[in-house]
């Protein structure tokens, strides 16, 4: 008798679909070139990896799943607060504050009756829990790992691993050997940290970074061939396998809040009337009630300064997905172009200046904003309801990624705002792997 469905979805953070090659990762690129390749992927706004893991978890925009960025604000006692949404408890505050700590279903909570989920992740902590933050299934993480109930697990079950490249093969072989060959979840999530990590302290195409993709990409293959082993015993797999954004390197910053002061826009520097969260290259700008009037003339100033791409005002129709939520009133994305930096990688651009002392990382990677190659993801389907080596040239985003898993699982995706990729019409169809040059 058949086995029950199964899926597995395997992301390399910030890994940019332009990169995926046959020197720098080529198991990746040999599942491209047998399996569906998604030409045309896109990430979600801001594109930074905590909104990206949200967004992948729940299926639906930023504005109804509510993790509005990498930092972002809550209103506490009518005043506006900013916080790391990467800090290990973020979520679990979230909930206290505003009533959830996602405002949509995530994957582990629809499949909590059908298999269940097991996530491993070594991005920051909130990332990893925003996969499962009221505790439907289990999440792996260096901070914590936790089961049903979010209850602790016992410390020898835990995940001690560290950030760097061998934490991530730790876990990829503990994923492999555990959870895809023994437990065998309908949902088993490996999100590896890197190439992400080394590229926000390397510069793109130098030995380093090279380096971290091709281990980035032999971890992927590990969880590739296991795949195929399973389905060689009869097991019925969906492999899905990208990553959530992309980079582009860092030429300076911008200090928003210190802007919006000289313009007379904001009060001052540690005022909290007008308070601007940074996401690497976007930023999310949140206004008091008092200072609500303040809207137009502050996305007037914005619109006309040369370090900014675009604009975007928070709940209209072009929102790039946003409500306003706890005064969330503009989001920008700061200015990019295309030209290569020192090791000849295309892609440059502007960020805003971090909070909290934070490095600037100027020369390193970056993202957020909506810059062509930060919003050049990679994805890679192999399984029931795709085809083997076609090139999907159609538009589609991380939205789709949730839907599709739960459409292979015969689970229903009512709620979601990404459709199954199984279903989407690909009119414009190739018969080979086509990266993006």
């Amino acid at each position: 008798m058949p086995s029950a469905r199964r899926a597995v979805l395997v992301i390399l953070d910030g890994l940019r679909r332009d990169l995926v090659n046959a020197e720098q990762t080529p198991h990746l690129a040999a599942l491209a070139r047998s399996a569906t390749w998604f030409a045309n992927h896109q990430s979600v706004f801001p594109s930074v990896t905590r909104v990206c893991s949200a967004t992948i978890a729940t299926g639906c925009h930023p504005r109804r799943h509510e993790l509005a960025g990498n930092t972002m604000v809550l209103r506490e006692d009518g005043r506006l607060v900013l916080h790391d949404a990467g800090h290990p408890d973020f979520l679990q505050h979230k909930r206290r504050v505003t009533g959830h700590s996602l405002a949509a279903p995530t994957l582990a909570e629809r499949l909590a009756g059908h298999g269940g989920a097991v996530i491993f992740s070594n991005v920051s902590p909130g990332a990893a829990y925003a996969h499962d933050p009221d505790g439907h299934g289990h999440v792996y993480h260096r901070a914590g790992s936790f089961g049903p109930g979010r209850n602790p697990v016992p410390d020898h079950d835990a995940l001690h691993i560290g950030p760097d490249i061998n934490g991530d093969r730790a876990m990829t072989e503990r994923f492999v050997n555990e959870i895809l060959e023994e437990r065998k979840p309908a949902l088993a999530v490996l999100w590896l940290g890197h190439p992400d990590t080394t590229q926000h302290i390397a510069a793109l195409g130098s030995p380093q970074h090279r380096a971290a993709l091709f281990e980035a990409d032999r971890h992927a293959g590990m969880v590739i061939r296991c795949v195929g082993r399973l389905r060689s015993n009869g097991e019925d797999v969906l492999l899905l396998v990208g990553s959530d954004h992309g980079h582009q390197t860092v030429t300076g910053t911008i200090d928003i809040g210190f802007k919006l002061v000289a313009a007379g826009l904001k009060d001052d520097s540690t005022s909290h009337d007008v308070v601007v969260a940074p996401n690497g290259t976007a930023a999310l700008i949140y206004l008091s009630t008092e200072a609500w009037s303040r809207v137009d003339a502050i996305a007037a100033y914005l619109d006309g300064q040369p370090w900014i791409d675009r604009i975007i005002v928070a709940g209209e129709r072009d929102s790039a997905g946003h409500g306003r939520q706890d005064g969330l009133a503009i989001a920008v994305a700061m200015r990019t172009d295309d030209a290569a930096n020192a090791h000849g990688v295309p892609g440059l651009g502007l960020i805003a200046q971090p909070s909290n002392g934070k490095d600037a990382g100027i020369g390193f990677g970056q993202h957020g904003g909506l810059g062509a190659r930060e919003q050049a993801p990679f994805l890679i389907a192999e399984g029931a309801g795709f085809k083997a080596r076609e090139v999907h040239r159609a538009p589609t985003s991380l939205l789709e990624i949730a839907p599709t898993i739960v459409a292979h699982l015969g689970i229903a995706t009512d709620g979601m705002d990404g459709r199954a990729l199984q279903t989407l019409n690909n009119s414009n169809r190739g018969d080979e792997y086509e990266p993006v040059t």
